[in-house]
């Protein structure tokens, strides 16, 4: 089944699976993708009101429950896109998982669940990508730029991001021939839940302060750089790490 493009000419639409696609920076690319003329298809771990009501505002898209972790119901997942919308043309993996502790205090399960989901759902979600993804398609998972800020407290969230950037770079190069790009987009601070969660505000400004711009990354600003990777006009641009975060080094 393939859907139309907007606009009537009856060209199939390019196809997108977004993970973590409920809310924060995956939210806002579901919706700049669906602006684009992409349908969508909405990931979500577990809160289907917000799943779906991003489904619902991004207009052709479906809203589907995967643990990114896991790999019957990844593939799942890209059965789903494929059942519904012809085929998958775009994967963004923006979901992902955050743990804040100095080395010496880190509780080890919770050192394992931020693996399993940022390391683990990772690999399995470019894995299904590596084998579906149509010719002219384009993978970006998300790292950050924490991975080069040596900031403390983030010692298990930068390796698990360092771990996304290296097995990124290796499959870029292991879809030679397959006219697929692979890139990993890494946001500086940006102003989501996931960053504002327990943070005073005389550090949210200090964060703030940090890049040359003087401000948090917008959502919007993740998103424009994310639909310019996906689209052909990205598509020269292959097996990089894009440092989004206004400027910090």
């Amino acid at each position: 089944m393939t859907s139309s493009a907007p606009g009537g000419t009856g060209a199939p639409a390019r196809v997108a699976i977004v993970t973590g696609g409920s809310r924060g920076i995956g939210r806002e690319i579901v919706g700049r993708l669906a602006r684009e003329g992409y349908a969508v298809v909405v990931n979500y771990a577990g809160n289907t009101e917000e799943a779906e009501a991003a489904a619902r505002e991004a207009g052709n898209a479906i809203a589907v429950q995967a643990d990114v972790a896991d790999e019957t119901a990844v593939a799942a997942l890209f059965d789903a896109a494929e059942e519904r919308f012809g085929g998958v043309d775009v994967v963004v993996h923006a979901a992902g998982r955050m743990t804040l502790a100095p080395v010496a205090e880190l509780d080890l399960d919770e050192l394992d669940a931020l693996h399993r989901t940022n390391i683990r759902g990772t690999f399995v979600v470019a894995q299904q990508a590596a084998r579906r993804l149509r010719p002219g398609g384009a993978l970006l998972t998300f790292s950050s730029s924490v991975v080069g800020l040596a900031l403390p407290t983030y010692a298990a969230y930068a390796a698990s991001k360092g771990a996304v950037e290296a097995t990124t770079l290796v499959l870029a190069r292991e879809l030679r021939g397959r006219d697929v790009t692979v890139n990993t987009v890494a946001p500086g601070p940006t102003a989501t839940a996931l960053f504002l969660d327990g943070k005073d505000e005389e550090t949210i400004d200090r964060m703030a302060k940090q890049p040359p711009l003087e401000r948090l990354g917008r959502p919007q600003d993740i998103a424009e750089v994310v639909a310019f990777l996906a689209s052909p006009a990205g598509h020269w641009v292959n097996g990089q790490i894009i440092r989004a975060n206004g400027g910090i080094v």
